[in-house]
C-alpha cells in the first residue's frame, strides 16, 4: 500500500477532500518520513512540527464540518528560506540574516495558506540564493549536490519529505535543482508570481515559482500562486488568473497526442559542453515528443543570443551588488566567497554598462518573441549533465539562465537516469504567460515515460 508521504500532491489533496485521509494522518506520515531521512539529506533549515500539527488538526475540524479552504487543504509544503514567514525566522542561508523574524508573510506564502496548505518548514537555500552551497545533499547520491539555490526544496521533494515546495530562480535556481533531484520545477513568466516578501538577489531577474514531484502538481501550485499583487508592480501587467486557461484543466486533456505542437530544437548554445549521457537522454526525449505527435523542428537562435548571456551576468552582478552594498560594507567577512566575488564585481560595473545590458536584453526579448511566433515550445537539456559530485559547487545554470534573462516560462521534467542512477532533466520553455503550453507538453511526456514513478534509494 502506498504510504501517504509518497502520494503526489494532487492525489493527497483528493484523498483529503474525499475524507479518505485526514490532514493529521498525512502530516504524521510526512513527519515520520522526515525523522527517518532528514538526518542524511539535510534539506530543512527549520521545521515547524508543532505549528504544523496544530494547523492539521484545525484543517481536519474544518473538513469535518464540510469546509474546504482550497485545493491545498491539508497539504504539507516546504518554503525556501528567502520567503518571509510571519513569526518564523528567515535567515536566507546567511549568518548576516540569522535571527531575522519577519512580521508578515510573503504573498506566495499567504496564497498557500489561503488555499489550505500547511507550512511545514523552511528549506535550505544557498547563501542569499546565490552560489555558496547550503548543507543540503542530493537524495539520489548523498555525496552529490542537490543543485542551487533552491537546494532544500529540491532535496525535500525528492526524498518525499513534503508534497510541494516554493523555490526561486535568478539564473537556474528552480530548474537546475529540480533536474538534479529528479523532480519538476517551474520557473513562471516574470510577473506571473509575486516577489513581495521574497528577499531579492537581482530585482529584474528574480522569479518565485513552484517545485513538485509531478507536472500536474506544478500546474496546481501555479494556479494558487499566480496573479497580480498590488505589493509587486511587476505583477500588475500579468493577465489575472481568471483570464487564462486553467493549467490543470489543460493537463487533464494531455493524454491526447500532442498533435500540432511545434517543438523547436535550438541550433546552438544548449548543447555546449554537454555530458554524453545527458546528450543521449535529451535526444531520446525529443524523439519521444515527436512520437507523441509533436512537430519537431530545428530553430536558429538570434545572432544576439550570446551577447544576451553576457548581459545577464552584468545585470545579475550589478543588481546583487546594489541589494547588498550597505550590509557588505559593514560585514564583508560574513559573506561567502562566491557571493563576495559577485558583489565586488558588481560594484565595479559602470552605470552605462548596466543600461547597455538592459538594452541588449530588450532586443533579445523581441527577437525571441518573434522566434516563438511559429514555434510553441523550445526543448533543451535542463543541465549539462547530472548533479556534480561534491558539495562545494551547485552545478552550472548555463542552460537555464537564458529564460531567466528573457523572463519567459521554463520548466524541467525528469527524462532519464545516468548509469550510476543520477536523474537527468528535459527543459521546456515557451512564450510569456503561456505556461499552459509547456505544462501540457511536459505532462504528456511525463505520462509516456517511467521517470516520475521512481524515488531515490533512501
Amino acid at each position: 500500500m502506498t504510504e501517504p508521504y509518497d502520494l503526489s500532491l494532487g492525489a493527497a489533496a483528493a484523498a483529503i477532500r474525499e475524507q479518505r485521509l485526514s490532514p493529521s494522518e498525512l502530516l504524521d506520515s510526512v513527519l515520520g518520513r522526515i525523522e527517518r531521512v532528514e538526518p542524511r539529506v539535510l534539506a530543512w533549515a527549520r521545521l515547524l512540527r508543532e505549528e504544523a500539527r496544530r494547523e492539521a488538526r484545525r484543517l481536519g475540524e474544518l473538513l469535518a464540518s464540510g469546509e474546504v479552504l482550497g485545493p491545498l487543504h491539508g497539504i504539507p509544503i516546504g518554503v525556501k528560506d528567502i520567503f518571509y514567514t510571519a513569526g518564523v525566522e528567515t535567515s536566507c542561508g546567511s549568518r548576516i540574516m540569522a535571527g531575522f523574524v519577519p512580521a508578515y508573510d510573503a504573498t506566495a506564502v499567504t496564497r498557500l495558506r489561503r488555499a489550505g496548505a500547511i507550512i511545514l518548514g523552511k528549506t535550505h537555500t544557498t547563501e542569499f540564493a546565490s552560489f555558496d552551497p547550503s548543507p543540503a545533499r542530493n537524495p539520489w547520491a548523498l555525496d552529490h549536490t542537490p543543485g542551487g539555490s533552491s537546494s532544500g526544496s529540491g532535496a525535500a521533494l525528492a526524498a518525499r519529505m513534503c508534497h510541494g515546495a516554493l523555490g526561486s530562480q535568478t539564473s537556474g535556481s528552480i530548474v537546475r535543482p529540480a533536474a538534479f533531484c529528479g523532480v519538476v520545477g517551474l520557473k513562471p513568466t516574470f510577473g506571473r508570481v509575486s516577489r513581495h516578501g521574497v528577499h531579492p538577489l537581482a530585482w529584474t531577474l528574480d522569479h518565485p515559482g513552484p517545485m513538485t514531484r509531478t507536472v500536474r502538481d506544478a500546474a496546481l501550485l501555479l494556479e494558487v500562486l499566480a496573479g497580480p499583487d498590488p505589493h509587486d508592480a511587476a505583477t500588475l501587467g500579468a493577465p489575472p488568473a481568471a483570464r487564462y486557461v486553467a493549467a490543470v484543466d489543460a493537463i487533464e486533456a494531455s493524454s491526447r497526442p500532442l498533435r500540432g505542437l511545434r517543438v523547436g530544437v535550438p541550433d546552438r548554445y544548449f548543447t555546449d559542453g554537454i555530458d554524453p549521457e545527458a546528450a543521449r537522454a535529451y535526444r531520446a526525449a525529443v524523439d519521444d515528443l515527436a512520437r507523441l505527435g509533436s512537430e519537431v523542428r530545428d530553430v536558429v537562435l538570434p545572432p544576439t543570443f550570446e551577447a544576451g548571456m553576457d548581459a545577464h551576468e552584468i545585470i545579475h552582478n550589478a543588481e546583487a551588488a546594489a541589494v547588498h552594498v550597505d550590509r557588505y560594507r559593514a560585514r564583508a567577512a560574513d559573506y561567502g566567497e562566491k557571493l563576495r566575488a559577485i558583489i565586488e564585481t558588481g560594484l565595479m560595473i559602470p552605470a552605462p554598462t548596466y543600461v547597455r545590458a538592459q538594452q541588449i536584453r530588450t532586443v533579445l526579448i523581441g527577437a525571441m518573441r518573434a522566434l516563438l511566433e511559429d514555434t510553441d515550445v523550445l526543448a533543451t537539456p535542463a543541465a549539462p549533465g547530472p548533479a556534480p559530485q561534491g558539495l562545494v559547487s551547485t552545478g552550472s545554470p548555463v542552460y537555464n539562465r537564458p529564460f531567466s534573462f528573457l523572463g519567459f516560462p521554463s520548466l524541467t521534467v525528469p527524462c532519464g537516469r545516468t548509469v550510476s542512477g543520477l536523474p537527468l532533466g528535459l527543459q521546456l520553455a515557451g512564450r510569456p504567460f503561456d505556461e499552459v503550453t509547456i505544462l501540457r507538453a511536459a505532462a504528456a511526456y511525463e505520462a509516456a515515460t517511467p521517470w516520475v514513478h521512481e524515488a531515490p534509494p533512501l
